[in-house]
């Protein structure tokens, strides 16, 4: 069982054991006196809650210490009294990287001043987001800044019982959590007496069964309970009846991640960084028609442009980047016109978007963007819990226009009803996710309304993606080899051996068979 002072012994015995590792795989260097990864990938970000990811071996409690890991538990505990602990939260103005942006010292001190037996600290690690993986990727490699973030929250606001709501669908994540867990009962920092204060917190796992809404806190809550994970009227916020209606706090695993730094450099270095409302780093996970895909934190207020070209090497050659989606299903589209704005909360709200968990989906001018909207609304209609009408029925009735219009079969009249059903779903849903499902159609709507109209009134997809309103059309380049016209599963090609084939467009299916199977790419779509 380690004591503040062992503990320190054993950050000086491990440093160097670490240090001469990274020396051996050389993939590292030091920069303004900390240790980061090489590469130019790297130069432009700044990492925090990344900032052992990769480096420490994540099964490892030695490697964590030896990089002053636990040693801001240890100050708190022996040097600040929970309020101070509240108060410098505050002075850090770190705000929820779980998406709404909630500023984290004010929600630690809600609970606090609220009297009870039992209080309670849990971690949102149930990440949902298509193409999200920035808390997975904490929990995998980093898994001991999450659970010192945690028993430094539970000093704050008096609890001694801390929950960890992790997707099912994480395997490494729950494993490497269950080893980290084990690793620091052992040591002494999470149990009785941790570091011999008196301070008690224990952490338990809870799986998640993959419900995208059970990302929202109070649905999380009753699916710790036991119970189905649906969204709860919210007569009282969590910090006062949150988890068996007691005093709960509920921070996302970024956000925990970026505490311990905090305890460790101070509040007024870490709102140094990034910008006045929206201080600190963000991390994304950068993917989709972008070269360099992966995981990217970079302070806020810096521009889209600059993460998707300098950092993410831009999109493929010969194409050309169309929007950028943030925020995940309950993000926005933002075009390319507006790449120049900053992320950060305000920023991206201004124009329509949110923060979000961090994803961020790059596309290019292969997409079509109104069947981007579809598919991300059909991922909201699917997670849907149906507890509320609103979102339960609004957001289906949105989702088959979408599926009319992308079938050719959309009027007019369509986009006024998706204007209409989007604010009566964004304003009368009960949670986040019905309030937040209508953003990529309202976003693509706003910046892309002239591919709606071509869908509708042209029956014409301009990137060429939506097959009912595609052609294929056989070019001059056909050699007569006849294996297109062998190949189509309904016979709708025809013509002699060395003669251009024709394609009857009246029985073509559009699977795409025929232009997999030409030898000599003579087959188009148009």
């Amino acid at each position: 069982m380690l004591t503040l002072e062992s503990l320190k012994e054993l950050k000086e015995k491990s440093r160097p054991i670490l240090e001469e590792r990274l020396r051996k795989e050389d993939k590292t260097e030091v920069r303004d006196g900390n240790i980061v990864l090489k590469g130019d990938y790297y130069k432009k970000q700044l990492r925090i809650a990344l900032r052992n990811f990769e480096i420490i071996k994540p099964d490892d409690i030695d490697e964590y210490i030896a990089l002053e890991g636990y040693s801001a538990l240890g100050k708190v505990l022996t040097e600040i009294t929970p309020e101070e602990v509240i108060n410098i939260m505050s002075e850090s103005y770190l705000r929820g990287r779980g998406g709404a942006g909630f500023p984290t010292g004010r929600k630690w001190a809600e609970a606090f001043k609220y009297d009870s037996d039992k209080k309670y600290i849990i971690c949102n690690a149930d990440e949902g987001d298509p193409g999200a993986f920035m808390d997975r990727s904490i929990l995998e490699g980093d898994p001991h800044s999450v659970l010192e973030g945690m028993a430094i929250a539970g000093y704050a606001i008096g609890s001694d019982q801390g929950f960890i709501y992790v997707r099912a669908e994480y395997p490494v994540a729950v494993q490497r959590l269950k080893t980290a867990i084990e690793q620091a009962k052992k040591y002494g920092l999470l149990g009785n007496n941790i570091l011999g204060t008196g301070f008690n917190f224990d952490i338990e796992l809870r799986l998640g069964a993959g419900a995208f809404v059970c990302g929202e806190s109070t649905a999380l809550i009753e699916s710790i309970e036991g119970k189905r994970g649906m969204p709860r009227t919210k007569i009282y916020r969590t910090a006062h009846r949150g988890l068996w209606q007691k005093p709960t706090v509920i921070n996302n695993v970024e956000t925990l991640a970026n505490v311990p730094v905090i305890f460790q450099k101070g509040a007024k270095w870490f709102r140094s960084i990034g910008t006045e409302k929206s201080p600190g780093t963000k991390v994304f996970s950068l993917v989709g028609k972008v070269k360099k895909a992966g995981l990217v934190e970079v302070p806020m207020g810096m521009p889209i442009r600059e993460i998707v070209f300098d950092i993410g090497g831009g999109v493929g050659e010969g194409r050309k980047i169309k929007a950028v989606q943030t925020g995940g299903p309950s993000g926005g589209c933002i075009p390319e016109k507006l790449m120049d704005t900053s992320v950060d909360f305000e920023s991206l709200a201004k124009i329509g978007s949110i923060m979000g968990s961090g994803g961020m989906v790059v596309m290019d001018d292969t997409d079509c963007m109104v069947d981007i909207a579809r598919f991300f609304l059909d991922f909201t209609v699917d997670e849907s819990c149906g507890k509320c009408v609103p979102c339960r029925e609004g957001t289906k009735r949105m989702l088959e226009i979408l599926e009319r219009i992308t079938q050719g079969k959309g009027v007019e009249e369509d986009l006024e009803r998706l204007d209409d059903l989007s604010e009566t779903v964004r304003f009368t849903s009960l949670c986040g996710l019905g309030k937040s499902a209508p953003n990529p159609v309202i976003t693509t709507l706003k910046y892309f309304r002239n591919e709606y109209e071509s869908h509708i009134r042209d029956k014409k997809c301009p990137a060429g993606v939506c097959q009912a309103l595609l052609e294929y059309y056989i070019t001059d380049k056909c050699v007569g080899c006849g294996k297109c016209a062998k190949n189509c599963p309904v016979s709708c090609i025809s013509g002699k051996v060395k003669e251009r084939h024709v394609i009857d467009a009246g029985k073509c299916i559009r699977c795409g068979t025929c232009i997999a199977q030409c030898p000599v790419s003579a087959i188009i779509k148009k």
